[in-house]
C-alpha cells in the first residue's frame, strides 16, 4: 500500500516506512517531470514516454501511479493549486488587514519567483478553458475565494480597509503577481532582471505592496 506506516512504540505516532519514502519520492519525480513537459509543451505535446524518462522510471511504474496523461496532467494541476491558494487560505479575520496584505503579496510573489512553471502551466489551462479543472474551480476554489472575500468584507464593514469588492481585490493580487511568473521573458526584456535577481525581488515586492496597500487604505 502507498501510504503504509510503521509506529514507533515510543510515542505511537505513526513514521513513514522506507518504502513509503520511497513511493513518495517517486510521486515527487513524476509530478516535476510532468510539470517541466506539460509547461513547455502542453498537455498534448507531452507523452508519458517523455515524462517517465525525465523521472528516471518505467511508463509501467508511471502508469502504477497514474492510468492516464490526463490523469498525470490533472495531478499536476492540483498540485498546483495547493501551493497557489496556500497565501490565500493564510489569511484569517483576527489578522491586521494591511499586514496580511502585505504578506500576502510577498508570499504570492515567492511562489512566482519559486515555481514560475506552475504558475505558467496553470495560466496555459486558463487560456484554454480549463477543461480539465473545471470543477475543481466551481468547487473548492470558488469556496475559498468565497470565504476569504467574506473575510475582507469583515475588515471592510470594520472600518479596517476602504470600500472595494473583495472578489476584485483578490484577482487584482492574482493578476499583479502571478504576472512576473507568466510574463517573466517580458519582464526581462524590459528591465533586464527577473524576481530571482535579489534586489529586483525586493524592489518588485515593494512596489507591488505600496500601489496596492495605498489603494485600499482607509482615509
Amino acid at each position: 500500500m502507498d501510504n503504509e506506516v510503521s509506529v514507533n512504540s515510543t510515542d505511537k505516532l505513526p513514521t513513514p516506512t522506507r518504502r513509503s519514502r520511497a513511493v513518495a519520492a517517486k510521486r515527487t519525480a513524476i509530478l516535476t517531470a510532468a510539470l517541466a513537459l506539460f509547461s513547455q509543451y502542453g498537455v498534448h505535446g507531452t507523452s508519458l514516454d517523455k515524462v517517465a524518462e525525465g523521472a528516471d522510471v518505467s511508463k509501467t511504474n508511471l502508469l502504477y501511479y497514474y492510468p492516464s496523461k490526463e490523469a498525470l496532467y490533472i495531478a499536476v494541476l492540483k498540485e498546483i493549486l495547493d501551493v497557489w491558494l496556500a497565501p490565500l487560505r493564510a489569511l484569517r479575520v483576527d489578522q491586521q488587514p494591511l499586514e496580511a496584505i502585505r504578506d500576502y503579496i510577498r508570499l504570492k510573489l515567492e511562489v512566482s519567483r519559486d515555481h514560475p512553471q506552475a504558475s505558467r502551466l496553470f495560466c496555459m489551462e486558463m487560456l484554454q478553458g480549463a477543461p480539465l479543472l473545471k470543477g475543481e474551480l466551481e468547487g473548492d476554489l470558488k469556496a475559498l475565494v468565497d470565504a476569504k472575500s467574506a473575510v475582507i468584507e469583515g475588515w471592510i464593514k470594520e472600518g479596517k480597509l476602504a470600500a472595494v469588492e473583495p472578489h476584485h481585490l483578490i484577482f487584482m493580487l492574482w493578476a499583479t503577481t502571478q504576472h512576473y511568473a507568466d510574463f517573466s521573458t517580458q519582464v526581462e526584456a524590459v528591465t533586464g532582471q527577473t524576481l530571482s535577481d535579489e534586489s529586483f525581488f525586493n524592489q518588485t515586492v515593494e512596489n507591488v505592496q505600496r500601489m496596492v496597500i495605498e489603494g485600499i487604505r482607509v482615509r
